[in-house]
This record gives C-alpha cells, sequence and structure tokens, in this order.
C-alpha cells in the first residue's frame, strides 16, 4: 500500500492554507474546546453546531464549570444538537477530569482515551491538533477519502487506520494533516460527489474521475415506526406538567409531558412525525383535564430544562404556549 507521497501533502497542505473554512474551533489549541467542537460535530452539520459552540462557553467557560453543572443545564446547553448521549458523556469526562488530572485535560493519549465518550479518532484529533502529535482522525470523511485514493471501496477500519498513520508521518505538520483530510471529506471529496475536477490531489488519486465506483454504498437503515400519546396537562398559572424521560431510551433524561407508548396505530393523523436515526415518531397528542398522575412537577417557564427537538415542533404544531 502506497506512503502519501511528498506531492500530495504539498498539494493537499497548500490547498488547506488558502481553501479552509474559517471555523471558532480553529483558531484555539486549547483541549477544552477542542474536544467540545469534535464531540459536537459528531454526525451533526457544522451549521447547526456553530451557534452552540460558542453560546456553550459562555454558559460553561472551563471545565471546572462544567463538571460543577447539573446534568439538566448541560443538557439545556446541548439542545438541539440530539445523540443527547455526548452531552452526558461530557459531563462524566468532565467531572473524570477535574477528580483524576487536577482540572487539566490531559495530555497523554492512552489517558484521553481513558476519558467517557473519547475514541481512538477524538483522541487523534485531539492530540495532534494540541500537542503535535503524529495521531491520525479516522472519521467518516477520512475514511471515504483514503478508500477513494487508494481505490480500496470494501478496505476494513484496521487497514484504514494504517494508512491513516503513515500518511500523517509523512506530513511535517500533524495538525495540518488532520485537518485537511477532514476538510477535503467535507467539501470536496463529499459521500453525494467527488468533486474531482476542483480535487487538489486529483492527479495523485487512484479513482479519480470515478471515485463513485469504487465507494461503498452504505447499508440502508431500517426506521422503525413508533406511535405515542402525549398527553397535555395545561394551568394558566402553572403552566404545563413534565416529567423526566428515563435515562436510557429514546430522549433519555430529556423533559417531555407525559408518554403513552400505543400497540395500535391510531385512526387519526398524527399531530407530528418526528424521524430519529432508527425511529420514526407518531406523536398524537391530547389535553388532559384531569390532575396529571405520572410523577413529574409543573413547570412554568421551560427555557430550564432541556426538551426535545420532537417535542418543542409539536408544542408549535398544535399552539401550546409556555415561557421559554
Amino acid at each position: 500500500m502506497a506512503v502519501l507521497s511528498s506531492a500530495r501533502c504539498s498539494a493537499l497542505s497548500n490547498w488547506y492554507a488558502d481553501a479552509a473554512r474559517t471555523l471558532p474551533w480553529r483558531d484555539t489549541s486549547d483541549p477544552y474546546r477542542i474536544w467540545i467542537s469534535e464531540i459536537m460535530l459528531q454526525q451533526t452539520q457544522v451549521k447547526t453546531v456553530l451557534p452552540r459552540y460558542r453560546t456553550w462557553f459562555e454558559r460553561f467557560p472551563t471545565i471546572a464549570s462544567l463538571a460543577a453543572a447539573h446534568l439538566d443545564d448541560v443538557l439545556k446547553a446541548w439542545e438541539g444538537l440530539g445523540y443527547y448521549r455526548r452531552a452526558r458523556f461530557i459531563h462524566q469526562a468532565a467531572a473524570c477530569i477535574e477528580s483524576k488530572h487536577g482540572g487539566v485535560f490531559p495530555q497523554q493519549f492512552d489517558a484521553m482515551l481513558a476519558l467517557p465518550g473519547i475514541g481512538r479518532s477524538t483522541a487523534g484529533a485531539i492530540s495532534s491538533f494540541c500537542f503535535a502529535t503524529n495521531t491520525p482522525v479516522l472519521d467518516g470523511n477520512v475514511k471515504r477519502v483514503l478508500k477513494r485514493w487508494y481505490a480500496m471501496p470494501e478496505a476494513t477500519d484496521k487497514t484504514l487506520w494504517r494508512q491513516a498513520q503513515q500518511n500523517i508521518e509523512a506530513f511535517d505538520n500533524p495538525a495540518t494533516c488532520n485537518q485537511a483530510m477532514m476538510e477535503l471529506g467535507a467539501t470536496v471529496c463529499t459521500a453525494k460527489k467527488a468533486a474531482c475536477a476542483s480535487c487538489p490531489v486529483a492527479e495523485h488519486c487512484t479513482s479519480a474521475f470515478q471515485a463513485e465506483s469504487t465507494t461503498k454504498n452504505s447499508k440502508t437503515v431500517r426506521i422503525r415506526d413508533v406511535h405515542w400519546q402525549v398527553h397535555l396537562h395545561l394551568d394558566m398559572q402553572k403552566g404545563i406538567w413534565l416529567n423526566q424521560r428515563p435515562d436510557s431510551g429514546i430522549w433519555a433524561g430529556l423533559w417531555t409531558p407525559p408518554i403513552t407508548e400505543l400497540n395500535e396505530t391510531p385512526d387519526k393523523t398524527p399531530c407530528h412525525i418526528h424521524v430519529l436515526s432508527h425511529r420514526r415518531l407518531h406523536l398524537y397528542c391530547d389535553v388532559a383535564h384531569n390532575p396529571p398522575s405520572a410523577n413529574g412537577q409543573w413547570v412554568a417557564d421551560i427555557s430550564k430544562l432541556a426538551l426535545p427537538t420532537g417535542i418543542h415542533r409539536l408544542f408549535a404544531k398544535t399552539g401550546v404556549r409556555i415561557k421559554t
């Protein structure tokens, strides 16, 4: 398997210097800020991350402030990013950094890997960006670029990790290597289309101008339909009755009105359909006139609690108005 050539390194570095998007996490070597950006960007688009990244550090300027925060506050700050398990891991990791590392983000690669929610690729990004180590990133974009460069559509992660390690060692600057590879996959060598005509390394790519035929098709994700009855208990003075979802499952740890899962599909149109990665939630709502019987609390101001996007959209569609 070929090692990254010096010509390709030079072409990729020069392109990145001219074409890289201006993003706030690229202007810092603070491992706390890099860590948060890497977790936020997992399965979430840059345009969605940007406003929440900025406000995150207004709410939690230091790892110590994050570790000391209540989980509800962390989930609220994460609201709209989805995959809330990531926020739970961040909170747990911050506590671990405080207790085991004196509040300082660890520099050792193995110590990073030991933190909740940080895998090899995320640790590679933090370590290379902040501490200039030859630790590669292997996110979805980098995997796609490597498979196309070397015409290896069926390559395993083990093979790709080996190639990524060889590539980063051929670069003078490991941070530039990782950033450029991710940027190329995000903006030029994309999943929908390989823009070979504008690719800075097309002449060094085995699959140039035929990349689609060498890229393995992703598996179709089976989405299961789920039907939920959402019970709205409303009070002019008290607000709305909410309870906290269990720590596992859909919308884990978030606040919603009481929900009953329906065994049969109702013979009516749902008030809102919300699509998750593996579930399509059909939400039907009713205004309950009896006092709430489920565990929970009256909430007059929902701005303090993290509610799922699907519930916010249900409220908007049904005209439910609570202070936010």
